[in-house]
């Protein structure tokens, strides 16, 4: 059992040499991106639960189409900054 793990994992590492220092490179300099994408689906989801609950008032709506909009911008922002998109 001990042989098939071992070379399995050994004919992985050796198909996806390349690949794999790629991945971890795009890993390591997209873990921000990640962080903001996150938080742009967060706002967008907590926005939509609140609304289910109960209706908002013009002034809350338009606190969290804000918190929204920001989120996208920083997120946009560090797309063009970094050249990433995930």
């Amino acid at each position: 059992m001990l042989f098939v793990r071992l070379y399995g994992t050994l004919g992985l590492q050796v198909f996806n040499r390349g690949s794999m220092t790629k991945f971890h490179t795009s890993v390591l300099t997209c873990s921000e991106h990640e962080r903001l994408e996150f938080e742009l689906i967060e706002v967008r989801t907590r926005g939509q639960y609140l609304t289910r609950l109960r209706s908002l008032s013009r002034e809350e709506q338009s606190e969290w189409d804000r918190r929204e909009r920001a989120a996208l911008a920083r997120l946009v922002d560090h797309e063009l900054e970094h050249r990433c998109n995930g």
